[in-house]
């Protein structure tokens, strides 16, 4: 009977060994092995820290094991020290070494931290090519929709729905904003996640490496149609986005404002759509929430604050003033019992055109040095013609013969 129970058994686990491996064949490893080199220094971030942290993890883990063995009651060899209470070479292994970790895992996040700002342009392209002098990025304005993502090229004047075109080894700029609620783009074999919010601006810096196809998705929940909230991500050449974008152009519709309306609504599920033609400073409206016609922009209402409001006139422009997403948007009269003449003033009129201003470049420059932060000679003066300005010259003495100036007050 032993035999044939031995068989089960080898039978058993011929047929569990593959199923239990199944999981792990579904596993994506984008985010260590990235297409773009932003997301492969945030990837070499990962796996860094990993590293500096087993180095506790994995001595302490073999410590219990082995004191457990060694220590065990049927072991009469241990030494037996009942009244040991104090060592100073172990005090100080148990705390230096957590604190030589913490130091090395704070420089280390200080440097990426400033390095890796998404609001900082990049300075290289590969690990061993920098970006070129006169290299300029591809911009491209993203919009969080529900429940899909508006992708505009403003250089291209072409758009897309849930398609993210970009070519290799050209910096890449992104503007990011929300519709809607508060959302995240991510796209992880390009950088890492960036927040989307409504009524404002966040910006991305990154470079993509490697032609290839992936996806990219909402991180942060939006309402019931966030898990199906995702666009597909391919890198071309150059030549290759130049003649897609020229395809686009020539075979799209038109994105104007009331387009744009339409397709804001909540839907699930949205395939690629493709946009030959864009309204001018759509992204923009977007930010100030005032794509639609009668609706006061966001940079118009702080220009007005900024020169002491409206006072009593603005009480009768409220409707004007008003952004609940599809809520009281389309109210016509601020107080009951006023005529529509009476909301005609000058704050009114001075939405009516839905003017859009664009948000201020915050920006920041890659350094153009690295040396400092890795340590090499730490003496300013050295880096100071590329890192820091110089400092201005001192003004040359007067010359003994000329005349001195006369005294303001004389």
């Amino acid at each position: 009977m032993e035999t044939p129970s031995f068989l089960s058994a080898r039978r058993w686990r011929a047929v569990a060994a593959p199923a239990l491996l199944l999981p792990l064949s579904a596993c994506d490893w984008v985010v260590l092995n990235p297409a773009g080199d932003v997301a492969r220094q945030q990837a070499d971030l990962v796996v860094i820290s990993t590293v500096l942290m087993l180095l506790i993890i994995v001595p302490v883990m073999a410590l219990t094991v082995l004191f457990a063995w060694r220590y065990r009651s049927t072991n009469t060899d241990a030494r037996y020290e009942p009244d040991w209470h104090h060592s100073t070479q172990l005090e100080l292994l148990i705390w230096a070494a957590p604190l030589l970790i913490i130091i090395a895992l704070g420089a280390l996040t200080w440097v990426s931290t400033h390095l890796l700002d998404p609001y900082r342009t990049i300075g290289r392209i590969n690990q061993n090519q920098p970006v070129p002098a006169q290299a300029k990025p591809l911009e491209v304005d993203v919009v969080a929709l529900n429940w899909k993502w508006l992708f505009i090229y403003p250089e291209q004047k072409i758009a897309t729905v849930n398609e993210l075109v970009l070519p290799t080894d050209r910096p890449l700029r992104f503007r990011i904003t929300s519709a809607t609620v508060m959302n995240s783009f991510y796209a992880p074999s390009l950088a890492g996640q960036i927040y989307a919010m409504p009524g404002m601006e966040t910006k991305l810096h990154a470079v993509l490496n490697r032609p290839g196809e992936s996806m990219g998705f909402s991180a942060n929940y939006s309402g019931a149609g966030f898990s199906n909230m995702r666009f597909r991500m391919r890198g071309v050449s150059p030549d290759e986005f130049a003649t897609w974008a020229s395809s686009v152009a020539k075979g799209g519709g038109t994105l104007d404002r009331a387009a744009y309306l339409t397709l804001e609504k909540p839907s699930e599920r949205e395939p690629v759509r493709r946009y030959a033609a864009i309204a001018p400073d759509l992204f923009d409206a977007v930010v100030n929430l005032c794509v639609e016609p009668g609706k006061m922009c966001m940079g118009q209402m702080m220009a007005l604050d900024s020169r002491g409001g409206t006072g009593k006139a603005g009480a009768w422009n409220v409707a004007a003033l008003t952004y609940d997403k599809f809520g009281r948007e389309n109210v016509g009269i601020a107080l009951p019992g006023t005529s529509p003449a009476q909301g005609k003033l000058w704050v009114q009129a001075a939405c009516a055109d839905n003017t859009a201003t664009a948000a201020p470049d915050t920006h920041v420059s890659a350094p153009a040095s690295l040396a400092p932060l890795r340590g090499a000679n730490l003496a300013r003066d050295r880096y100071r013609p590329s890192l820091w300005p110089a400092p201005a010259p001192a003004a040359a003495p007067p010359a003994a013969d000329a005349t001195p100036a006369p005294h303001p007050h004389s």
